[in-house]
């Protein structure tokens, strides 16, 4: 008996694969919100990824109009959105985050009563979520609750205390992988991809600069930072934020790169291959199939020494490529089985 089934168009294809990813980026988000037993903030998450797809999109030439049929909404109400996330309605030209920060600051000490008066032209639910923010990311503290809760921002000595401490918890090699990977880049870049204040990573990129893991220049008047190489220890406890960015971010370009370009003439330049193998206690290829990733390890990091060491020795021409290597792998346990180590 024959069967025939649907081919699927390409428009419902790409609606499948963009819903997968998002379900697995926010399964990752959600594990490393999570992990070691810690509770990040989320409030800011989802208008954070709604205001960067809309960068991107209106980045690569798409108007306004067909960005809002994208997103299932009206013009207006697009717009309107845009304009409530983007900036604060009392205080016209500043994100609704920078406004607040600033009206604590000058208040000295003020109560949420009295900020949600000052901003009652903005989003109530807004305002609430920007003050968790700040006090979760401790550039401001808070003392009581309900309407009288009083809020005061953190004095320049508090905050070069919570720097120091943030610098043992892996933020100084955070904030490195960022700079390696986006640099050159100026620090209202740094703080505008990602979402840092200059509060929060001030500190960590002066240490990084002191220690010549990130390089500063001058260039018409602006100041950009940029860090040749970038290495993380294997199993540290310290850092393991700034490899996973790494990772992620190198698997992106790789993803971007190859959905943009013409398949034929990057195949063997440009793309990534996934391989799954089934082994067992008693199997004889296990041993091999484990030690995948310590041989890639071994091999990539004698090529890059060979290639930095040329690299040093001529130097760098201004027109160059930057080839991004990465290699994964874990082990999932069926059945009965033991995770292996």
């Amino acid at each position: 008996m024959a069967c025939t089934s649907q081919v699927p168009s390409p428009s419902m294809t790409l609606e499948l694969l963009i819903q997968s990813i998002v379900r697995q980026t926010t399964i990752l988000i959600a594990r490393l919100a999570t992990s070691g037993g810690t509770r990040a903030p989320l409030s800011q998450v989802a208008d954070q990824v709604f205001l960067h797809l809309v960068k991107e999109l209106e980045e690569q030439g798409v108007s306004r109009r067909v960005c809002a049929d994208m997103f299932g909404l009206g013009l207006r109400t697009y717009q309107r959105k845009i304009q409530r996330l983007g900036e604060s309605v009392t205080d016209r030209g500043r994100s609704l985050w920078e406004a607040v920060l600033e009206y604590v600051r000058d208040e000295g000490m003020v109560t949420r009563a009295k900020v949600l008066a000052r901003f009652a032209r903005d989003d109530e639910s807004q305002v609430r979520s920007v003050l968790h923010d700040l006090c979760e990311s401790r550039l401001v503290f808070s003392s009581g609750s309900g309407g009288q809760t009083v809020f005061r921002v953190a004095t320049d000595a508090e905050l070069k205390a919570l720097q120091h401490i943030q610098s043992g918890e892996g933020l100084d090699e955070l904030v490195w992988a960022i700079v390696y990977r986006l640099g050159p880049i100026s620090l209202d870049g740094i703080a505008k991809d990602t979402g840092f204040s200059r509060e929060q990573f001030s500190g960590s990129l002066q240490r990084l600069l002191e220690a010549e893991r990130v390089e500063k220049s001058e260039s018409d008047g602006e100041t950009a930072y940029r860090a040749k190489t970038l290495i993380i220890p294997v199993g540290s406890a310290v850092g393991w934020e700034a490899a996973v960015f790494d990772h992620y971010k190198a698997m992106v370009n790789t993803i971007t790169a190859r959905v943009a370009g013409d398949s034929t003439a990057l195949k063997d330049k440009t793309g990534g291959c996934t391989y799954t193998m089934e082994v067992w206690d008693g199997h004889p290829l296990a041993d091999r199939v484990y030690g995948t990733l310590s041989r890639l390890r071994s091999e990539l990091g004698e090529l890059r020494a060979l290639v930095q060491a040329h690299n040093d020795e001529v130097g760098i021409p201004e027109d160059h490529t930057r080839v991004l290597l990465y290699a994964g792998q874990c082990s999932i346990p069926e059945g009965n089985c033991e995770p292996t180590e």
